[in-house]
């Protein structure tokens, strides 16, 4: 591929749908191999727009809005980050044939909605996945969970990231919360929720796979060493590279991971997530592009997960070859303020084998992600230690 001056009438532009911490290190990486970048988001000053060459501000599941953008900037590729996109507009844009969307609009329709990619993959691909239902009002979850979901179960909207409407239902008379919840709390109300009896799995590991060109133009598919993590109500709080398995299970892990990628296509980076117990496995989730949990590649291997996706996109060669072992640990906001200070960087770092990377994000949440501590070390579990010490290190203040 031939990539031309950022900045000139000749520019390679990438435009990102969704700027928060991942779509930062993706702007990054992007630009380091003279690619454009534009940053949009629903709000000023998100994490992309501070370090792309150019940024907006735009409602993205506004269909006429986003049209109107791509029509006025003219991007090679479109890059969507996060799920509340006007995906039909994407689909539009693509037919056209006036840019690349990554990995294509089909694989952002399927994944930003539960519902579809649900179908895709228990019902066409046949793999195996929790017991499932989706229901359009309160009477239809009833039903699904007393006609054999049962209990404990997981309400969720169809269309959330980072845990938001997810919640566990261990009796019946948690149900109506959970629905109420998952309706409210979503990215955008489908006007479905779904609800998922519970696995009982050892760990669950997320396996980004990528789907890149080799040396003769052929579209291959690589693996990173799988990652475990820790969730807390649906949004991670620490992730390790390697998470020990049988091979057998890593095996039926990649094969999952292949066809699932292999059924949407196009060029990029996939976070594949999976249960584990013992040899079994079942599919969970997938996001067309970097996953949270993947943050430790950042410290573990020798092309990060933001790397290997601008490669991807771009056709360049990839490496997905791991390092070292290593942890990421999360650093959350604790207060519900703007422009809050950061203490404790000097004693995060102590260690040599710690990094800390602060998001810069406008305001925080007491639940909301602003960095992320990284460790490497001989085993995981050092690293873990090590990461989960840098973190807490870390105090967020109002003053």
């Amino acid at each position: 591929m031939t990539i031309g001056t950022a900045l000139t009438s000749g520019a390679t532009k990438a435009l990102l749908l969704g700027s928060g911490e991942l779509g930062k290190e993706v702007a990054i990486s992007l630009q380091r191999y003279g690619v454009e970048v534009i940053a949009v988001d629903r709000y000023e000053n998100a994490p992309a727009h501070q370090v792309a060459h150019r940024s907006y501000v735009i409602d993205m599941t506004d269909s006429d809005a986003v049209k109107k953008l791509i029509a006025s900037e003219k991007p090679h590729f479109i890059i969507p980050e996060i799920e509340a996109i006007a995906t039909q507009a994407l689909a539009e844009i693509e037919a056209e044939g006036l840019c690349t969307v990554v990995p294509n609009a089909r694989a952002i329709q399927l994944t930003m909605n539960r519902e579809g990619i649900r179908t895709l993959v228990a019902e066409h691909l046949m793999l195996p996945t929790s017991a499932y239902a989706f229901a359009e009002n309160f009477a239809e979850l009833q039903a699904a969970v007393n006609g054999g979901i049962g209990y404990p179960c997981f309400i969720k909207p169809t269309m959330s990231s980072s845990g938001k409407g997810q919640s566990m239902v261990k009796t019946a008379d948690q149900l109506q919360a959970a629905w109420d919840y998952a309706k409210s709390s979503g990215r955008v109300d489908t006007g479905k929720v779904i609800v998922e009896a519970k696995i009982e799995f050892d760990f669950e590991i997320t396996l980004l796979t990528v789907r890149a060109l080799d040396a003769s133009g052929t579209v291959q598919t690589y693996y990173c060493e799988p990652i475990g993590h820790v969730q807390e109500n649906g949004d991670y709080r620490e992730s390790w590279q390697p998470q020990v398995m049988t091979a057998a299970a890593l095996m039926r892990s990649q094969e999952i991971a292949y066809k699932v990628t292999q059924a949407m296509g196009g060029l990029g980076l996939f976070g594949v997530e999976l249960f584990i117990k013992g040899d079994q496995v079942w599919f969970s989730e997938v996001s067309p592009r970097p996953h949270d949990t993947g943050m430790v590649t950042m410290a573990t291997q020798r092309q990060n997960e933001f790397e290997l996706h601008a490669r991807a996109i771009l056709g360049l060669p990839v490496n997905t070859q791991l390092q070292q072992a290593g942890a990421s640990a999360v650093i959350l906001g604790g207060v519900d303020a703007k422009g809050v200070h950061y203490k404790g960087l000097a004693l995060a770092l102590a260690d040599a084998d710690t990094e800390i990377r602060l998001f810069g994000k406008p305001e925080a949440y007491v639940h909301r992600r602003m960095g992320v501590a990284l460790a490497t070390a001989n085993t995981t579990d050092e690293a873990r230690q090590k990461a989960l010490k840098a973190a807490s290190a870390i105090v967020v203040k109002t003053r």
